[in-house]
């Protein structure tokens, strides 16, 4: 059967019945090197029996992914639960009647107050026909990188706005007039209504994201 000894620390392992030495680490809890014998003779009293620890073979590695990978669905499921309430949280505020729920930094996100401003009332338009001919400009005539400077313009003007909702809804309207101008002048006339819808969905969107980074201001 043999031994492995470590010279270092003058330690030892007898194997034991069907072990082998490639089944067990190549180095000793000290630090120096195992090596095996046969047999060992010992004249020194201070060497000294020890457990030496085996190595994990293919089959435990498999065993411990194959656990892992099981466990991910659960922790899946519990992030995105989790993701789900904080999300859902954000967009739930307390109404008192007509008057809704007034935060540091603009009304909530209720239903009521969404539905409220289905409507071309407070729209600034003076920054919204700036931005909109700004961004159709990116979209018509620049390429590759440049175009995220339309993303940073649509969170800029919900960042503008200290009601979120009124951030989100001029937000849009700049997206919606800035695809659909867009459309227009690259001759994208078959892709009009998507562009335009593409352009509604990224400008509420980014209002969002805009409304949200201005609460850290507070």
């Amino acid at each position: 059967m043999g031994y492995l000894i470590c010279v270092k620390c003058k330690s030892y392992y007898k194997l034991q019945k069907g072990e082998r030495a490639k089944d067990f680490v190549d180095y000793c809890a000290c630090g120096g090197q195992l090596r095996y014998v046969e047999n060992l003779d010992i004249v020194d009293l201070q060497w000294k029996p020890v457990f030496i620890s085996k190595k994990i073979t293919r089959r435990e590695i498999l065993k411990k992914k194959i656990q892992s990978l099981r466990s991910i669905p659960k922790k899946l499921k519990a992030s995105l639960f989790s993701f789900w309430n904080n999300f859902r949280g954000r967009f739930q505020r307390p109404s008192y009647g007509n008057t809704y729920y007034n935060s540091p930094y603009g009304r909530g996100l209720g239903l009521e107050s969404i539905k409220n401003e289905l409507n071309l009332n407070n729209i600034r338009w003076t920054t919204v026909i700036p931005v909109a001919l700004a961004i159709t400009f990116i979209f018509t005539f620049t390429q590759g990188i440049f175009t995220l400077l339309i993303f940073v313009l649509l969170i800029l003007m919900g960042y503008l706005f200290n009601e979120r909702v009124l951030g989100i809804k001029n937000s849009l309207i700049t997206g919606v007039i800035s695809f659909f101008l867009g459309s227009l002048f690259t001759g994208s006339f078959l892709y009009l209504i998507p562009l335009t819808l593409l352009g509604a969905i990224n400008g509420a969107v980014c209002g969002w994201i805009g409304g949200y980074l201005k609460t850290f201001r507070y």
